[in-house]
């Protein structure tokens, strides 16, 4: 592949934060640096790795790291959150137009939601080309997370905001079939620019490990228990009223509720505990990620769920490692969602409508009483994540991206 023509890539969160957004694009980076000149622009640490200093500049895997100064409270204080937001934001911009220059190729996240609008004027004003890796649709994320008004003047306004910057962006990277329906959808001209790229399974970092050897089930004395998992997000996208209905009547029957997490839900999902008596339910912190395949190994089962109006809108990242640690999926989303279109392609679970607690409980007691299909369907998830969901896969299509924009 050329070595000529630098990549940017562009992206608050990068290693050594270990959340989603920061994990991929550290991944993204440091695989396009075999082949090409990458230099990263991002922010010091804000969330999993806060309070760590991280050097302003430096090389990782060959790519040249530029971290901007700026503010990083603690991002669950709202209005700290938005002064971060703004430093962060000011902060990029100011560096990405004294780094950029003509001819360069820009890949800009989509959060937080105002970064690609700078790093947009900043490739403007230094001829810089644009490629949008798309995590979550706007102003529709925000719609389902019960912040904007569908069809309000905040929702109609990013919208058109959001539409302005799909058009500017030469590239589109979406993660799902139906993140790229719902963008074509939206802004019709740029179909032709949408490029699908899935995330992928960390295959070396999960493993397949027999529940029996599980430590943390030991630990939390869960070795005799079929137990639920749910290890992500709380977010206000996520339905955990869900297994809180789903707990509270499966408290006579020998099923736990394990959650690992942190989020806007949290604090309330630790209420209702209490005040629901959940004796079958643990909820722990976050592991770190060399504890990943442990974590996700500790279950019989592992929850993908979200409230409706998500399809379109963001794919979770958290479904491959779930397919590669080999446990059987039930997802509580929409059919069209990519989420759904992949448990059940690939045979790896069980789907049910979001919200509906009823087909929810079945599926869990389904899967208590068929232990060879819980085998089954978590061998072909394993499957999927070695063959169909890998980092090799993925980076190559985003090299192909940038060998077209040369």
């Amino acid at each position: 592949m050329p070595r000529d023509g630098r990549i940017w890539v562009v992206s608050e969160l990068f290693h050594p934060e270990r959340t989603s957004t920061g994990h991929f694009l550290s991944c993204i980076a440091t695989g396009l640096a075999r082949s090409f000149p990458v230099r990263v622009l991002c922010a010091q640490p804000t969330y999993s790795a806060r309070g760590r200093r991280a050097p302003r500049r430096e090389r990782l895997g060959g790519a040249e790291i530029l971290r901007c100064r700026s503010t990083t409270f603690p991002k669950d204080v709202l209005p700290l959150r938005l002064v971060n937001l703004i430093t962060i934001s000011l902060s990029m911009l100011f560096e990405a137009c004294r780094g950029l220059r003509p001819g360069d190729r820009v890949l800009v996240v989509t959060n937080p939601p105002t970064l690609p609008f700078v790093v947009r004027w900043a490739c403007r004003l230094r001829g810089a080309r644009l490629v949008l890796l798309i995590h979550d649709v706007y102003p529709e994320a925000l719609e389902a997370a019960g912040l904007f008004r569908h069809g309000g003047l905040a929702t109609r306004a990013v919208s058109r905001l959001t539409a302005d910057l799909y058009r500017s962006a030469e590239k589109i990277v979406v993660l799902g079939r139906d993140m790229r329906d719902l963008v074509a959808k939206k802004v019709p001209e740029v179909a032709k620019r949408l490029v699908l790229i899935p995330n992928w399974a960390d295959v070396g970092e999960v493993d397949m490990r027999p529940r029996g050897e599980n430590r943390l089930l030991v630990q939390l004395g869960l070795v005799d228990r079929f137990v639920v998992q749910y290890a992500g997000n709380m977010g206000r996208t996520h339905d955990l009223e869900l297994l809180m209905e789903a707990a509270e009547r499966l408290q006579a029957e020998a099923v736990s509720f394990l959650i690992c997490g942190w989020g806007a839900k949290r604090a309330w999902l630790r209420r209702q505990v209490d005040e629901r008596h959940l004796g079958n339910v643990i909820v722990i912190d976050p592991r770190p990620r060399e504890d990943l395949g442990e974590l996700l190994g500790a279950c019989d089962a592992t929850v993908l769920a979200f409230v409706p109006q998500m399809a379109g809108v963001s794919v979770s990242s958290r479904l491959y490692n779930m397919l590669a640690a080999g446990r059987p999926i039930i997802a509580a989303v929409e059919a069209a969602s990519e989420v759904a279109q992949v448990v059940l392609e690939e045979g790896a679970g069980l789907v049910v409508r979001p919200g509906d607690t009823g087909a929810f409980v079945a599926a869990i007691r389904t899967l208590v009483a068929e232990p060879a299909r819980r085998k089954e369907m978590g061998e072909k998830g394993r499957r999927a994540a070695e063959t169909r969901y890998t980092l090799d896969a993925a980076l190559e299509s985003y090299a192909r991206i940038f060998r077209d924009l040369l």
